[in-house]
């Protein structure tokens, strides 16, 4: 059999093992894709000891070691590219508001992590090597692993060319995996301990929590609503449309009006008579206050069966249609049609005249079937361009992404420049295409990926790069390590490294900030990137928004610094040598 074939069967039995070992939970608690990481250790140890599976030789690495090599980076670039595109249009965003202040703490989680790994080197505890390793292992942030590797091997190269043996200084590259293996098991452990001592020192009522976050979401936002409202009030009796309070403003919409038990789809000029019943969309208060002034609200349902009246949604697919407003769009001077709201991303919000229309909109329509038919035509309204995959834009945003990731970044005393690496510049490539690549390329090409091709390419990525990584671990005398070496005060140490923050802006974020446990939760996973944690968090209660949106908040900018945050340390402690 091939060395090519052999190593399939190992990566694809390494997969399928992990895959398998992930999806086994304990109190809904699991490794999830964590496992395969374990797995590929144990194919890789298995492989060596009892197949002769060699990775390194005196004198350099075998060929099987550089295909494995090549395999691993491409993954993650397909992972990271991935969480690029996903996370892109919500990164700057992500700034307002409250915002802010879940960031500042995820970030002092990443700053308090470095610290403590940084303080153990300068003590003489742990090696460069063995420092980058076990504080990527306990933040269990995969990419980080892969940019401190990245990273000793460039500055091991270059201390090769001053004369000086990187390895005797402390930058064995083949010991970053190993300690990040032994460590990763407690940083999952660090965040649901974090979460339980929180909930019991402070006696949370989990229920109340999430009560408060509703309470406070639903009061800074005013999400459309419906109400049917029966015309009774002279003074708009011979008035338009138009002239209804909010909806000459846009915060209201008039999508439907019944006059003489005929639905139609109503103009901005219509006048209106008395006993006119109207739909109305907008804001509970603009809606309420649309519907005092014009009479009395109705339980009549104005539906729409039996009638020559259709509600449909339509899908912005068309490149033509793209970057144009509403207004633009004139879907109602040109077709009858009342636009009453509008999804983006499973969000819903109130049409403006001045809305720009990206890719993936969904347009909620009121009208004639036939003109609704004409209008999808023009918008596009393709499913199968939802669907389909452009492989265009991919292969230029890893280009791109390798450009970034090559730049040297010279650093005063330092062996070796800086550089983002293939990760952070796919990183960083992935998130501005995806924010501002429609408008560089004038709507003519666009970034985004299906639903499925984004889950597919961070799945397969993922499992790619850990399964790889603990391949080598394996073959390469993990197991050695952890009985017989540094792997058990590896742990000791990454338990620290891992916890002390958690703990620290824990009790600072909930008990000073008095941000809501629920929330501050899904920042504590999302500042370590933990699914597994997000899990966690998100069976605490019935409606897993709040710890999700606090996950989703810290996660594009934590992503970002914990590539970054190795290469920082090992430029610091690169001093020393």
């Amino acid at each position: 059999m091939s060395s090519l074939a052999l190593l399939v069967i190992y990566i694809s039995v390494g997969a399928v093992l992990g895959i398998a070992l992930g999806q086994l939970k304990y109190k809904g608690v699991g490794l999830g894709i964590g496992g395969v990481l374990f797995s590929g250790i144990l194919v890789g140890h298995i492989a060596n000891h009892y197949f002769g599976f060699e990775l390194h030789v005196p004198g350099g690495v075998t060929s099987e070691a550089s295909i494995l090599h090549f395999l691993q980076e491409f993954g993650l670039m397909l992972f990271v590219y991935a969480i690029g595109i996903q996370v892109g249009p919500s990164f700057f965003a992500a700034l307002r508001g409250n915002g802010l202040k879940l960031i500042s703490l995820a970030v002092s989680i990443i700053v308090l992590g470095c610290c403590i790994a940084l303080a153990l080197f300068y003590c003489g505890i742990v090696t460069p090597d063995a420092m980058v390793g076990m504080y990527s292992g306990a933040i269990t942030n995969t990419p980080a692993l892969s940019a401190a590797s990245l990273m000793v091997t460039d500055i091991g190269t270059a201390l090769q060319g001053l004369g000086k043996d990187p390895i005797a200084l402390g930058l064995d590259v083949t010991k970053v995996p190993k300690a990040y293996a032994v460590a990763y098991p407690f940083g999952v452990c660090s965040i649901l301990i974090t979460m339980i001592l929180i909930r019991s020192l402070f006696k949370v009522s989990v229920d109340g929590e999430g009560q408060a976050y509703h309470d406070s979401k639903n009061a800074g936002r005013d999400a459309p609503i419906v109400s049917n409202v029966q015309v009774e009030n002279s003074e708009y009796i011979g008035k338009t449309i138009n002239d209804i309070p909010c909806v000459k403003e846009g915060t209201v919409i008039c999508s439907r009006i019944k006059r003489d038990g005929v639905l139609s789809v109503p103009s901005k000029d219509l006048v209106l008579q008395k006993g006119d019943l109207l739909h109305l969309v907008g804001g509970s208060k603009f809606v309420s206050k649309a519907s005092i002034a014009l009479g009395t609200e109705t339980k009549d349902v104005l539906t729409t069966h039996g009638s020559t009246i259709s509600v449909r949604h339509l899908i912005i697919t068309n490149n033509n249609v793209m970057g144009r407003t509403l207004s633009d769009l004139d879907l109602e001077g040109h077709y009858n049609l009342v636009v009453s709201r509008v999804f983006r991303s499973g969000v819903q919000f109130m049409p403006t005249p001045d809305l720009k229309l990206a890719l993936g909109d969904e347009l909620n329509v009121v009208g004639t079937v036939d003109n609704i038919k004409k209008a999808g035509k023009v918008v596009g309204n393709s499913s199968a361009t939802m669907n389909h995959v452009p492989m265009m834009p991919i292969f230029i945003g890893l280009f791109v992404g390798m450009l970034l990731g090559s730049i040297p970044i010279p650093i005063p005393g330092v062996p070796s420049p800086m550089k983002l690496g293939v990760i952070g510049g796919t990183l960083i490539a992935a998130i501005l295409l995806a924010r501002f690549g429609d408008t560089w390329t004038g709507n003519k090409m666009h970034w985004r990926l299906p639903t499925a091709a984004l889950s597919a390419f961070k799945e397969i990525g993922i499992t790619l790069f850990l399964t790889i990584v603990g391949i080598n671990a394996g073959a390469n005398g993990f197991w050695e390590e952890l009985t017989q070496g540094l792997g058990l005060h590896w742990m000791a140490w990454a338990t620290l490294i891992s916890i002390i923050p958690l703990l620290i802006v824990g009790f600072v974020g909930y008990k000073l900030l008095k941000v809501n446990y629920l929330v501050l939760s899904g920042v504590l996973a999302g500042s370590y990137t933990d699914p597994p944690a997000l899990a966690y968090a998100n069976n605490m209660y019935k409606d897993a928004e709040a710890s999700s949106i606090g996950y989703a908040t810290v996660y594009p900018f934590v992503m970002f610094l914990r590539i970054l945050s190795p290469q920082i340390m090992l430029i610091i402690v690169s001093s020393t040598f």
